[in-house]
């Protein structure tokens, strides 16, 4: 058993990524694989749950994405989408701008942060308010034009990581090459561009045929947007995250540490678990359980190690659990709150290196 890879904070990681691309790092202060640009348009395109480990091996799948310049860096943690994206937009780690993981304790309820949904159902955008859970103006509140599906202009999602940016809607890849690419001509000099394609098929289909078939798309819809982009443009490709194949579904939690806990909360490779009893006994339970199958750790060691980054804000640790399941083996843990349309095969949350480590690659047309 390995240990978890943490997030390389200030050392090569994804809350890098956005100052780096405006210029706010010192000359020669990043410790990221791709150097970016000081002048000339840059486009940043997010390919939503392209690990570094499934790029690799595969590259024969992407010869055009294997021509770029650059390695792996490390997401976030919890290695999920509501974190990372939010870490890029906002430059912050998950200790910073709040938004801890997928689903969060706020008060007395779960909120679901991609659906802004909670437990109790119905939208709770109102009742919890996306700029009070993460309160920091995305992009540093520098001028930066947004690439992503029109579906998200107003999702409580959007609202949270997003906020006050113009949305240039697509709803085919195609628009998604050819908007991105009129910004560039008419004169943006930054566009962030998102694309969740891969990471909607890994989850529902596994990391087998139907996964390798969204690759070959995905690099060809490069290739398509590079002869689009103007001569000089700079195309910086990164991830949220990775992907564990878990095919043998959600595992249930020992009947003897449920019976311990109050709620749960995260996701099925990061659950928490919560208690109003001692901790410390959930946690020994927790670990003779499922010690062979998952990291254990308390909320304090995890904080203590800052896994969230090196200073947490006080409203966002009441977020967190009392004992978090990291699962290392290639399952997920259930809760029956944390359901969806279908079973997901895909999964990410944990810190194995198939979930931690993300592309960022480069290259200047």
């Amino acid at each position: 058993m390995n240990e978890p890879i943490r997030p390389a904070y200030g050392n090569g990681c994804l809350s890098e990524l956005l100052p780096a691309i405006l210029g706010y790092l010192p000359s020669g202060g990043s410790k990221l694989p791709v150097a970016v640009q000081s002048d000339g348009p840059r486009v940043l395109l997010v390919l939503d749950g392209l690990g570094w480990e499934q790029f690799q091996s595969r590259l024969d799948l992407v010869p055009v994405l294997a021509g770029f310049v650059g390695s792996s860096i490390t997401t976030v943690a919890p290695s999920t989408t509501a974190a990372a994206l939010t870490s890029i937009t906002t430059g912050l780690t998950p200790g910073e701008h709040g938004l801890i993981g997928y689903r969060m304790m706020i008060g007395d309820e779960v909120l679901n942060s991609l659906r802004w949904r909670t437990d109790r159902g119905g939208d709770a955008r109102r009742t919890i308010p996306p700029e009070i859970i993460q309160p920091y103006e995305p992009f540093m509140g520098e001028q930066v034009a947004l690439v992503s599906k029109a579906e998200f202009q107003s999702s409580g999602f959007s609202k949270a990581h997003l906020r006050g940016v113009q949305l240039t809607g697509y709803r085919t890849p195609a628009l998604l090459v050819h908007e991105t690419a009129r910004l560039v001509k008419e004169g943006e000099q930054i566009v962030y561009a998102y694309y969740d394609g891969i990471d909607k098929v890994a989850h529902e289909y596994g990391l087998g045929s139907e996964y390798e078939a969204e690759l070959a798309f995905v690099d060809q819809l490069v290739g398509n947007l590079i002869t689009m982009l103007p001569v000089g443009t700079q195309l910086i490709v990164t991830a949220d995250h990775g992907q564990v194949d878990c095919r043998a579904g959600a595992v249930p939690i020992a009947a003897e540490v449920l019976a311990h806990t109050t709620g749960l909360s995260g996701e099925g490779r990061f659950r928490w678990l919560h208690t109003n009893s001692d901790p410390a006994t959930l946690l020994s339970l927790a670990i003779e359980a499922h010690g062979h199958q998952a990291w254990v750790r308390s909320m304090e060691q995890i904080m203590d190690e800052n896994w969230f980054g090196p200073s947490t804000r006080a409203e966002v640790v009441e977020r967190l659990g009392d004992v978090a399941l990291l699962p290392f083996t290639p399952i997920a843990f259930q809760d029956p709150q944390d359901s969806g349309p279908f079973e997901l095969v895909g999964r990410h949350g944990s810190l194995t290196a198939a979930e931690m480590l993300v592309p960022l690659i480069g290259m200047t047309v």
